[in-house]
């Protein structure tokens, strides 16, 4: 199933592996670093970039596909609806079924509200659940929540929200034991102690897994809970607009049935936005290892209701993406992987760079390889380099990739190819939206009431987030939400539910001279083939 090409290059990969084992590439200086980024990561070309001409971020630098959804005409501004009746009502309205959404509904129900969650998919449908490598926690001896704030403020380009990264690695512990107590199957020695291995750009190993299911385990675990609580809400139920009341304060949401296209209306006294990522929007034709509904909903739901957005313009592409067999083009490959051992090799047989920089940096080395190097082995839809798999297994022993990276090579192994003996080409897939709504600690945006979660939210991660940081994000954050937004709700009375900043919206647009029939937000990607 190779070519010729890619059967003379493995031979080299073969032949260097005793010596690529042997010897580590060194790590980037800081100024070599932003060079290299400045040239070849993403995030750093003019091209696929637009400035938003309306809105609380006008002037803003963003991606040209979330410009025309965040400015796009709202999916109700046309339909004629009657506000005072409502199908559905809660306490805390949940926007997501994820690992967010969940965890906050899940703490919601916990303080004796009544949650309830609604997600364009089914519960569990979610970046949080395609997550293999882990979640981050300093509670080793050796470590600390210090420690780790370091590591993600300096892997984040020290743009990260303080506060914000205080409470992530401070609350890191708690969330994983809360897990654990949940029920979620971690890998443990004999003793009960958690594994934990490094990731890039960490200086400890604080990464627990559940081999390499660790965001299906956790999501499983979650929706369990969900479920046993008996906890409300509707699959195939996609918020298309939010309500807010008189005061501007946000009381529910218009709601579309994804089978039928009924209409109904949610009102509940806070809400909550978990909806995720953005990676189906396919930024600079980039493959993607998101699920099928990360079209960066909540980001155009909060942003017309007049919530701001922090690094919109900056997302992460995981450096090692599927890049060959095509059936499986852009699907994730753990870094877990390379925290393991294995190396990114050339089309020569050099291992490059040092295997556990971060994301970004790992990115841009690769991209670099396989352009102006020319370096790079050719699959027939684009260059890559290799993931020398093997060594796993000649570094720990036998049977270690297959007891601790099963799901890699099950996914593989449909295609005719054992990852313990060949290498695997790989280049970046789009995998994070490290920018989002702005939220202060509590999660709650500058529209009262409004919460936001996960993904979704902009300025924990800066400019580039850590391997394990996603998970944890998704639990210290959705509790949080749930905590807050719960104990808000007891202190509010509802108003009256309007829909008046859409017609804003939609009048500052006119103002603006966009004319536009693009409907947002886009629900669901189109991969409908033009004639």
């Amino acid at each position: 199933m190779f070519t010729q090409e890619m059967l003379d290059s493995m031979k080299k990969v073969e032949a260097a592996r005793a010596h690529n084992i042997a010897t580590e590439p060194r790590r980037m200086t800081a100024e070599e670093k932003e060079e290299l980024l400045k040239h070849y990561h993403p995030d750093y070309k003019e091209e696929g970039f637009t400035h938003l001409s309306m809105g609380p971020n006008a002037g803003d630098k963003v991606p040209e596909e979330l410009c025309e959804l965040l400015q796009g005409k709202s999916r109700v501004e046309d339909l004629e609806l009657d506000l005072t009746k409502a199908d559905y009502e809660a306490d805390v309205l949940i926007i997501g079924g994820g690992g967010a959404g969940s965890s906050a509904a899940i703490e919601a129900d916990e303080a004796g509200c009544k949650a309830m969650i609604v997600t364009k998919l089914r519960i569990g449908d979610a970046n949080t659940m395609m997550a293999e490598g882990g979640i981050q926690a300093a509670d080793k001896e050796n470590d600390s929540p210090a420690q780790h704030y370091l590591d993600a403020m300096g892997g984040g380009h020290y743009a990260n929200v303080p506060e914000l990264l205080k409470k992530l690695v401070t609350e890191g512990p708690g969330a994983v034991q809360w897990l654990n107590r949940l029920g979620v199957e971690f890998d443990k020695a004999e003793d009960g102690t958690m594994i934990t291995t490094h990731g890039g750009g960490t200086s400890r190993k604080r990464m627990h897994a559940a081999a390499d299911y660790s965001g299906a385990e956790i999501m499983r675990t979650l929706r369990d809970e969900v479920l046993n609580r008996r906890i409300g809400g509707g699959d195939f139920t996609s918020a298309i607009e939010l309500l807010l009341d008189e005061q501007g304060r946000a009381t529910g949401a218009v709601l579309q049935n994804m089978e039928t296209g009924e209409i109904l209306i949610a009102r509940a006294k806070t809400v909550i936005i978990a909806t995720g990522g953005a990676g189906r929007l396919h930024y600079q034709g980039f493959p993607t290892s998101n699920h099928y509904g990360a079209t960066a909903d909540g980001l155009v739901l909060g942003y017309r209701a007049g919530a701001k957005l922090l690094y919109a313009d900056t997302l992460q592409y995981h450096p090692t993406g599927v890049a060959y067999p095509q059936q499986i083009f852009g699907a994730l490959v753990t870094e877990k992987v390379r925290s393991m051992g294995a190396k990114l090799i050339n089309a020569n047989g050099e291992a490059f760079m040092h295997p556990l920089e971060t994301r970004d940096v790992s990115a841009a080395s690769i991209i670099r390889e396989c352009s102006d190097r020319g370096n790079g082995v050719d699959t027939g839809a684009g260059k890559a380099v290799w993931l020398d798999t093997p060594m796993i297994d000649q570094i720990h022993g036998e049977g270690t990739l297959e007891k601790r990276l099963p799901g890699m090579l099950r996914m593989y192994s449909k295609y005719g190819i054992d990852i313990r003996k060949t290498p695997i080409l790989v280049y970046p897939t789009l995998h994070y939206q490290n920018g989002g709504l702005q939220i202060t600690p509590d999660g709650q945006t500058c529209v009262e009431n409004l919460f936001v979660a996960g993904e979704a939210v902009g300025g924990i991660h800066g400019r580039n987030r850590l391997m394990g940081n996603s998970l944890l994000d998704v639990i210290v954050f959705g509790r949080n939400a749930g905590q807050h937004a719960s104990a808000k709700a007891k202190e509010v009375t509802l108003g009256k539910a309007t829909l008046d900043h859409v017609q804003r919206f939609a009048k500052e647009r006119e103002e603006k001279g966009i004319h536009t029939q693009t409907l947002s937000p886009k629900l669901l990607p189109d991969y409908t083939r033009k004639v």
